[in-house]
């Protein structure tokens, strides 16, 4: 049974349904008349006759099969049909749209873009203005005061005449929507205007304003102060649906814009910035709370499965689809039970950001384009279910098809009974269903089609022996061979994930063929799966280390095992399970390639390495400026003295991560990966980017993973002691050197008392206390064994140690040097406080680097020290810029460099 119908749904309603549209033949543009009830209309046959409004016939009881209606009097149809029973939770009255949003963003853009052309494009924004001003005289100036006068009535009137019709019709929920969206739109564009007077550029105050030739002298206004007001409003109000009063009130507003312009009260980039105001604030309201819902619900699906010749006797939701389709299961009086899905226009924008992110990562072939309208969602759901029953695979059945207004569309299958492989116990998953799975995918295949969503939702079991294939809505015809093999790659994992990757490929093997599975092995990577399956991948990885790191404890405890066994334990149960499933292939075709098939067209840490030297870049130009630096007045010996100390860091860095790894590391080789990480630091916080780059360099080096996370984990620890240490030792030896002012040593031992205190209230609450033991177990399990490995050399522990305290000096002196370069007179004890003090507060703040923190911090502390700010704020400037700006370069030149040597 096929069959198509439209079913009209008023878009424009306040309501969870929808309202009544205007009656055959009286169609205009000032929409339906709101009821308290929604309403449904059904797109009539123009033959068909409705009684006159003069003889409206005594109210009757109505029988079971609709009443033929008379001609001149519009009927509902849910009046006209029995009440069927539909089981379904309540539409929310407003939804969030992503579209709205979209579009929103869009705007933002696009104001962005204005500044950046009236900054840069002064030539081309003079000339036009230019133009103007001399062809404007060519215009009447009685025609120009009359279209003047005209626009500023009209811009107005249409607006209040059309909300006036609205609460006629009781539709002043979206007059209120659009109240608020002309009113944030008037702040925006006072601060618009209030920045661009007093504290932009002067390129973009002469591209936004110009002084009037009939002016005083006071320039015109950046945005217009009421045009901006009324584009939001009839933007927020929703007049898709009016055309008549859409096209009215565009209309005025491009000519009072036009009027504006000859008469020389604006500028054309002025108009623009105005426009994009107006629309930008107005869906960024609604997007903030939200449109009224106009999906159609259960009862219009009801209406629309009539049309097409069903006999609908009661449906209940189903759950969701991938991707937010509804759906409904419908029982009819004569009829097998449906499957109906609900597409609607905007389920095509929900997941915008993530299909753009994708498809700018992988490569084109690796990404289904998106359908652009819903026309297009509904022929390609079609057609895919059409060739996959043509192919002989196994799949629901589609049976009609229909649009259900203007913003939906319904598919109507033939219901399958099953249960998902996500609903089934790993017991349930036998091998002959798993087999039933691969021959319809196989089917699939023949005929060039790929599924592109094999995950456990969409495969359903149906008696425990034979499955079919749902969700076919996102796959491809005449599909490519790497999509094929994606696909054979994708069902792989699915199975692995639940009944281990022996069982997956053998089953496979025995279906589908060596061959088949052995050319899905390049395609075995996490970025070429789904994104449940993705998280599905991390989850089960990160629950094996956990069991295997717990199980670990206990036989390291109950002497069972060793600890080099159990860290070889806890290194094979992190193996990922892609790379089983590899071996497993290789074991039924070993001459299967190995080399992973290029998904990425853009890798991860390409587009970071861009975005951090931009932003290292911006940062550099707008912090650094060689007025704070006063290079006039520095001494550059010390300057040299202090780029000796920053460069000395790095040694000494090397040495502080050697010292704790009893394994031989290349030194040089060490130099450059903390070289590296001063790179790193522009897009992660100090501590967490050094400690992320050295594991992964200790693990390139051939180290196995807990090993060079105790590794790195001890050196932290030893760090941090070290640093305690110093502050309390510099603190004492300046309160010394002060004639018996002990401020400073008092402030050190405050400290110490303040950790007191806090170590006592984490052990007093339980929560805090249970947190802290269980990383204290962790951290006990990987580094005092450790440091119990280095005690055997007292060499390494020396040079660990060193290179802490070579560290904390090497930048202790870069700034002692720095305050020097500009005439400064203080104790190197006194500086060592301050770096310990100041430097540790503003890395507590988790910016990349410590930019901002840091400097704040730095210059607090001197100036307590009693250094004036006059040397206080350059010497700063100057330690940052050798131990954070300078090294970006090299650390980028390092970190490449590395990479290709694979020690990155």
């Amino acid at each position: 049974m096929t069959g198509t119908a439209d079913v009209g749904v008023d878009r424009d309603s306040d309501e969870s349904g929808s309202a009544v549209p205007p009656a055959p033949g009286n169609e205009s543009d000032d929409g339906p008349e709101h009821g308290p009830t929604p309403e449904v209309s059904l797109i009539k046959d123009p033959t068909i006759k409705t009684p006159t409004p003069e003889k409206t016939p005594e109210p009757v009881e109505r029988p079971l099969v609709p009443v033929q209606p008379v001609q001149r009097e519009y009927h509902d149809p849910l009046d006209d049909a029995p009440h069927l029973d539909v089981d379904e939770p309540l539409l929310a009255a407003r939804a969030h749209r992503p579209s709205d949003l979209i579009r929103f963003l869009a705007g933002v853009l696009g104001i962005v873009a204005v500044f950046v052309l009236a900054g840069i494009a002064t030539s081309t924004t003079t000339g036009i203005e230019q133009d103007i001003a001399t062809n404007a005289p060519h215009f009447s100036a009685v025609l120009s005061t009359i279209t003047g006068l005209v626009s500023s009535v009209a811009v107005l009137a249409v607006p209040l005449a059309f909300a006036v019709e609205r609460l006629i019709k009781r539709d002043g929920l979206r007059v209120a929507d659009g109240v608020l969206a002309s009113v944030l739109a008037y702040g925006v564009s006072l601060g618009i205007d209030w920045w661009v007077a007093e504290g932009a550029s002067e390129h973009i105050q002469v591209a936004l304003t110009r002084l009037p030739l009939d002016s005083n002298g006071t320039l015109t206004d950046p945005v217009h102060g009421y045009l901006a007001p009324v584009i939001a409003y009839m933007t927020a109000v929703g007049m898709s649906s009016r055309p008549r009063w859409r096209v009215a009130l565009w209309v005025v507003v491009v000519f009072s814009g036009v009027t504006e312009l000859l008469g020389g009260y604006t500028t054309p980039l002025s108009l623009l910035l105005t426009v994009l105001i107006g629309w930008s604030v107005a869906y960024g309201t609604l997007y903030a709370i939200g449109s009224p819902n106009i999906r159609p619900t259960g009862q219009h699906l009801m209406i629309g499965l009539r049309k097409v010749g069903f006999t609908p006797d009661g449906a209940h939701r189903a759950p969701d689809a991938p991707g937010g389709t509804r759906r409904y299961y419908v029982t009819q009086q004569d009829g097998p039970p449906l499957d109906v899905h609900i597409i609607d226009r905007e389920q095509q924008a929900s997941g915008f950001f993530y299909r753009a992110w994708r498809r700018l990562r992988l490569r084109s072939v690796a990404v289904r384009r998106s359908p652009q309208s819903l026309r297009q969602a509904l022929e390609q759901e079609a057609l895919i279910a059409y060739a996959a029953a043509a192919s002989g695979a196994r799949a629901p059945q589609l049976v009609a098809t229909s649009e259900l207004g203007p913003d939906a569309a319904i598919l109507v299958y033939e219901n399958v009974e099953g249960r998902t492989l996500d609903e089934l116990a790993d017991e349930e998953v036998t091998d002959e269903v798993m087999a039933s799975l691969w021959q319809s995918v196989a089917a699939l295949h023949e005929r060039r089609i790929a599924h592109r969503r094999l995950t456990g939702e969409s495969l359903l079991v149906v008696d425990g022996k034979t499955a079919c294939l749902v969700n076919l809505s996102g796959g491809d015809i005449a599909a490519t061979d790497l999509t094929l093999r994606i696909d054979v790659a994708q069902l792989l994992t699915t199975f692995a994930l639940r009944i281990g990757p022996e069982r997956a490929v053998a089953t496979a093997n025995a279906v589908v063929g060596a061959d088949r599975v052995a050319q899905a092995l390049p395609l075995l990577q996490p970025v070429g799966m789904s994104r449940s399956t993705r998280i599905d991948l991390a989850k089960l990885t990160k629950e094996r280390k956990a069991a295997a790191r717990a199980r670990a404890l206990e036989q390291v405890a109950a002497g069972e095992r060793t600890q080099q066994q159990a860290e070889e334990d806890i290194a094979a149960a992190g193996e990922d399970l892609l790379s089983r499933i590899r071996g497993q292939i290789l074991q039924i075709a070993p001459e299967a390639p190995m080399e992973p098939a290029r998904l990425e067209r853009l890798k991860p840490k390409t587009l970071i390495m861009v975005i951090a030297l931009t932003f290292a870049a911006y940062l550099a130009l707008t912090t650094i400026k060689p007025a704070q630096l006063k290079l006039s007045q520095m001494n550059w010996a010390w300057a040299a003295a202090a780029l000796l100390a920053a460069a000395f860091s790095y040694v000494a860095a090397a040495m502080s991560l050697t010292g704790f790894v009893p394994e031989r590391l290349p030194f040089r080789r060490t130099v450059a990966a903390q070289l590296a990480g001063s790179f790193v630091k522009l897009v992660a916080p100090a501590a967490i980017g050094g400690i992320a780059l050295n594991t992964r360099y200790l693990q390139k080096a051939g180290i196995r993973p807990g090993q060079a996370v105790a590794s790195v984990g001890a050196s932290q620890l030893a760090g941090l002691a070290g640093h305690l240490l110093l502050l309390f030792s510099f603190g004492l030896i300046t309160g010394s050197q002060t004639n018996g002012d002990l401020s400073a040593s008092r402030a050190v031992i405050i400290g110490v008392l303040t950790a007191a205190v806090l170590a006592l209230v984490v052990a007093a609450v339980a929560p805090l206390r249970r947190f802290v033991l269980g990383r204290l177990r962790s951290l006990f399990f990987g580094v005092v064994p450790r440091m119990l490995d280095l005690m055997q050399t007292p060499s390494k522990l020396f040079t660990g140690f060193g290179g802490i305290l070579l560290l904390t000096l090497s930048f202790t002196a870069c700034l002692d040097f720095s305050v020097q370069a500009f005439g400064g007179d203080v104790s190197f004890s006194a500086v060592a406080v301050v770096f310990l003090t100041a430097n540790a507060a503003g890395s507590a703040i988790p910016t990349p680097g410590g930019i901002g923190p840091v400097e704040v911090a730095l210059i607090g502390a001197l100036l307590a020290a009693d250094v004036p700010p006059a040397v206080a704020t350059p010497a700063v400037f100057l330690y940052r810029a050798l131990t954070f700006w300078l090294p970006v370069l090299p650390g980028w030149i390092s970190y490449n460099v590395l990479q290709r040597k694979h020690a990155l």
